[in-house]
């Protein structure tokens, strides 16, 4: 019998308003996440990566977000259908998310302690002192050294690095099902950067967590992914297994956005890069929305709207020429 997955989003389809209507950020998205796996979603910035990961736990602006389709269960439950209250116990216990920028996220206003205790007194019940202590206990796991000094620090006094693990701690308090981390590394140096992700593989071991990671770094996804998502304009056009997605790579624009990751050989002073940009949320681009800056693009590619199509084990690409190629298309 075949598992239900801890998380699976179906279809997904969501607009904000603006000035111009109601605009699509992100179109019939479809994917799962197991117990314990690790996924990673990729893409530039713009592709839809943030604006799906906000997505499950509903953390748009209510009056200018519309769920125009699909669905998103959470072991089984349904999470679009929930009221605020529902959501609110999910948020932070069962599912809980590292947002891109710590400094930005973690209030200066308030002490690391407040920060950490907070969710714990919420979803565990726990009182101020047992809270006290089990924020300290969390510090010491995220590896901040002098942890019952620096539960008292405000924000500005801490380091990059000690803000994001911060930020791992609070996420982690309440022993989550599933962890989203966007962007966890951003802006760190490779060192910390290591850390962080070494940190996040041992703490998923000690609590048997899922990792849905969000990045723009193929490296990051590399080193630390199971399986990979690969989003452009708001819509998935390949999925595989990390070692399937890097060995052959089924779509363009994946291709792009390996060969421009820096080689240590060959011209270390110019980069491979994707021609043209991400297009306008609100332009209607026909056919495949990579069309025009896709160096192998058909006339049916500018005309046809592609489907994910299988090409290999567990892999998908929204790429009909590849697709055929591999024996994939119908």
């Amino acid at each position: 019998m075949t598992r239900e997955p801890l998380l699976s989003v179906e279809n997904l389809t969501v607009q904000f308003r603006g000035d111009r209507g109601w605009v699509t950020a992100i179109e019939d998205v479809s994917f799962q996440i197991g117990a314990g796996e690790n996924l990673g979603i990729v893409g530039e910035s713009g592709s839809g990566k943030s604006v799906s990961a906000l997505s499950i736990l509903r953390l748009h602006g209510r009056a200018n977000t519309r769920y125009a389709s699909g669905a998103i269960r959470f072991a089984g439950r349904d999470l679009l259908s929930m009221s605020e209250r529902e959501l609110r116990r999910v948020r932070g216990g069962d599912i809980a998310m590292i947002f891109q920028d710590p400094m930005s996220s973690l209030n200066p206003v308030l002490t690391v302690a407040e920060q950490i205790i907070e969710p714990l007194q919420l979803h565990q019940g726990l009182s101020a002192a047992a809270a006290r202590r089990r924020a300290i206990e969390l510090l010491e796991m995220v590896r901040i050294a002098d942890a019952g000094r620096r539960i008292d620090e405000y924000p500005h006094r801490l380091s990059g690095g000690m803000r994001q693990r911060v930020m791992i701690a609070i996420a982690i308090a309440c022993r989550p099902k599933l962890l989203i981390a966007d962007e966890p590394t951003t802006a760190l140096d490779v060192t910390i950067q290591g850390q962080i992700l070494e940190l996040l593989r041992d703490l998923q071991r000690e609590i048997g967590m899922s990792v849905a990671l969000i990045t723009h770094d193929l490296g990051v996804i590399a080193e630390f992914a199971q399986r990979v998502l690969v989003m452009y304009a708001g819509r998935v056009i390949e999925e595989a297994p990390v070692a399937a997605l890097f060995d052959r790579p089924m779509h363009p624009y994946t291709d792009g956005l390996i060969d421009a990751v820096p080689k240590l050989e060959g011209d270390l002073h110019r980069l491979t890069t994707i021609p043209g940009n991400i297009p306008d949320l609100a332009a209607v681009i026909p056919g495949c929305r990579f069309n025009p800056r896709c160096r192998e693009a058909r006339e049916a590619c500018r005309r046809d709207a592609p489907a994910l199509l299988p090409v290999g084990p567990d892999h998908l690409s929204r790429c009909p020429p590849r697709a055929a190629a591999a024996g994939g298309a119908a």
